[in-house]
């Protein structure tokens, strides 16, 4: 027979509190993460000590997301929600219309070669507007590269921060979003609603 004691949440939430804070303090802590909820469905945050090095949305899975993270980056992780408030405000800011860009600290080790181009041109595309992946790619310098910008778009390891949404088809439409089509047309909706009303 085990020995279950009886602790009370608010104490373990404290706990994981202390823990966080003192790995932190001793160097120990390498991605600090946390979950938050948007319009368009949970989002996780994680950051490096250098700033926010993804973002992901529930249908990516988040464990997986961690446990790559945790392979690609660290493996000191844990979940510290205080250390990414300030991500989660701009984002909160953001869904409620108050904010068109971000200003949170980005760690882009995640980001290499082509994609890291395409992804830094991201922010060029302003805020309620889109742009064909042609142009993206022009803008990255590599006008025929069309196919990778989507695959740069697809494997962005910062969407919505770095807003790969905003990049459509030449015909338009929306074309493909690693939250799934419904997040980025939630997006794109989002913002448009609100550079319409202005």
């Amino acid at each position: 027979m085990t020995y279950a004691p009886n602790v009370a949440e608010d104490d373990l939430r404290r706990l994981h509190e202390r823990l966080a804070a003192r790995a932190a303090a001793e160097g120990l802590l390498d991605v600090a993460y946390r979950t938050v909820d948007s319009p368009v469905g949970p989002l996780l945050l994680a950051r490096t000590p250098a700033g926010l090095v993804r973002v992901a949305f529930g249908v990516q899975d988040h464990d997986a997301v961690l446990t790559t993270l945790a392979a690609t980056v660290s493996p000191r992780i844990l979940e510290a929600p205080g250390r990414l408030d300030h991500v989660a405000r701009e984002l909160e800011e953001y869904f409620a219309g108050r904010r068109t860009t971000f200003d949170v600290p980005l760690d882009l080790q995640l980001l290499r070669g082509f994609r890291r181009d395409v992804v830094l041109h991201l922010p060029d595309i302003a805020y309620g507007r889109t742009a064909s992946y042609a142009q993206v790619a022009s803008l990255a310098g590599s006008p025929r590269a069309v196919r990778a910008v989507g695959t740069a778009c697809a494997l962005n390891p910062l969407p919505v921060v770095l807003p790969c949404h905003r990049v459509v088809r030449s015909d338009g439409s929306p074309g493909q979003y690693a939250g799934g089509p419904a997040a980025k047309l939630t997006l794109l909706d989002l913002e448009t609603r609100r550079v319409d009303a202005a």
